[in-house]
């Protein structure tokens, strides 16, 4: 076993020295359709992350009639504090929706109201941007209700958005490992392609098709590993480089994971495809 290992080590070392100019023909490949797939799926987790940002703010109120007795405040209260749909609320009275009201207008139109024609509200964030629907179509009947207000427009227009952005970015990335696969697969088939005679000597011989194929796996696997570090290296510089900013901002956390499903990639290709470059070769 140990000299069939040292034989697998040898060979492989000369195998990429002797075709060294196709072994970095596979690096760069692997180098360059895994930087732009880890690119792809920075921007994948950018976008998700965003969405979570944006949907942190989405805000329900309930407008409670001017006019609402004290019981039917407590009723609503109460049934807010005690809904699965609701995460939080915010009581404003009815001087405090005055002050927001007065900075909303200009002054010219300060007097059109007073404090107790105002209406006091309950200003709710739901337990998902969601659930603003089923909270707004709940408690628009509530007795002492005047009415309920939720940004629907915008939170459905903003998680279509989001949703395209990353089926966008997902089949990019798809479309780039498919690419890289491609690439790697025929670089490697060349390089066997060029030692067929090699392996058919060894076949004629008795040697088996995993005596023969183990190098060749070894071989890919080393292109595939080099070539993932490159370009775990390149995200890493772009990360750092050009760093996205506010909600699309990634932590450190996020690109050690990127990088991790980059080298993984790279090194499931080189040593895949070389698996499957070689099978042709070893009917003989």
């Amino acid at each position: 076993m140990r000299v069939y290992f040292r034989y697998a080590f040898r060979e492989t070392i000369s195998n990429l020295w002797r075709n060294r100019m196709m072994t970095l023909a596979a690096v760069l490949t692997v180098a360059v359709s895994l930087s732009l797939v880890g690119s792809a799926l920075l921007l994948k987790q950018s976008a998700a992350q965003a969405s979570v940002a944006w949907q942190t703010g989405t805000r329900v109120t309930v407008w409670m009639s001017p006019t609402a007795s004290q019981g039917e405040l407590d009723a609503i209260r109460t049934q807010l504090a005690d809904s699965p749909l609701v995460h939080r609320c915010v009581f404003f009275d009815q001087a405090r929706d005055y002050k927001e009201f007065l900075a909303s207008l200009p002054p010219s139109e300060t007097n059109v109201l007073t404090a107790a024609d105002m209406p006091t509200s309950f200003r709710c964030e739901p337990t998902i941007p969601a659930d603003a629907f089923i909270v707004e179509s709940t408690f628009k009947n509530q007795p002492g209700v005047y009415d309920v207000t939720a940004p629907e427009q915008q939170i459905r227009q903003m998680n279509h958005a989001i949703r395209i952005l990353q089926i966008v970015f997902l089949a990019l990335a798809g479309v780039l490992l498919l690419s890289a696969t491609v690439l790697i697969l025929n670089t490697i088939r060349m390089a066997i392609f060029a030692r067929r005679r090699e392996v058919s000597v060894m076949k004629l011989v008795g040697a088996t098709n995993w005596f023969i194929r183990i190098p060749f796996i070894t071989e890919g696997f080393i292109q595939g590993l080099l070539g993932s570090l490159v370009a775990a290296l390149a995200v890493t510089a772009l990360h750092t480089w050009y760093p996205l900013h506010n909600e699309f901002a990634l932590n450190n956390v996020a690109l050690l994971g990127t990088n991790a499903v980059v080298i993984g990639v790279g090194v499931l290709i080189g040593s895949v495809g070389s698996a499957i470059a070689i099978r042709r070769f070893l009917d003989v």
